[in-house]
């Protein structure tokens, strides 16, 4: 039927505004700190890091697609959730909230390592693996990219800064959110991965 053809396109345009809105928001949120340098919420926040790097974020998919799965439909949904957390984290910055809400910098290390890890599987999806190497290999990636990302912020900023006091509990506590994030997410996306591959039943 004539209508049907809008009906398929529609969620596809409706994932690709948000793509897009979002890397819009992340380049809009970085330039805030460009133009406003000396706001308070951005002192000893490493921006100039976040600067140079975050819009790398909204590469990473596009060059995963490129060099390994082009013959495949572009992953818009990984494309999202790999963005979205440079989005909140840069947003959380610009509106002073990891200063003004003792619990935010705590859920940014759960939700965003979740989302980090989903985007992860989606990405690999088209693999074809099992729920269980779905499980170990988002725990994998999510313990080891918050390694990582702890170690970058020490040498960005925690280094030179009163937070080295306490780094060594905050460290600690990051790893274990970043690693129940990851877990979550691993676990949610491997159920999903094995309730779709179960035959059904007559």
């Amino acid at each position: 039927m004539p209508a049907e053809p809008a009906v398929r396109l529609a969620p596809g345009r409706a994932i690709l505004t948000l793509d897009l809105a979002l890397k819009l928001a992340l380049v809009v949120l970085l330039l805030l700190a460009v133009v406003f340098p000396d706001w308070e919420q951005f002192e000893g926040k490493a921006i100039g890091t976040r600067i140079l790097t975050y819009p790398l974020s909204g590469l990473l998919v596009p060059a995963g697609w490129w060099l390994f799965f082009r013959g495949r439909p572009y992953p818009f949904a990984a494309d999202v959730v790999v963005i979205l957390p440079f989005v909140i984290d840069t947003a959380g910055n610009a509106a002073n909230l990891y200063n003004s809400i003792w619990w935010w910098d705590d859920a940014n290390h759960f939700v965003n390592w979740g989302l980090l890890t989903a985007a992860f599987l989606l990405v690999v999806r088209p693999l074809r693996l099992t729920w269980w190497n779905l499980l170990t290999l988002g725990i994998g990636f999510g313990a080891a990219t918050a390694i990582a990302w702890e170690v970058l912020e020490y040498f960005a900023f925690i280094r030179n800064s009163p937070e080295l006091e306490t780094a060594y509990t905050d460290t600690l506590g990051d790893l274990v959110l970043g690693l129940c994030g990851s877990t979550a997410a691993s676990g949610l996306m491997a159920v999903g991965y094995q309730h779709r591959e179960l035959p059904a039943r007559s």
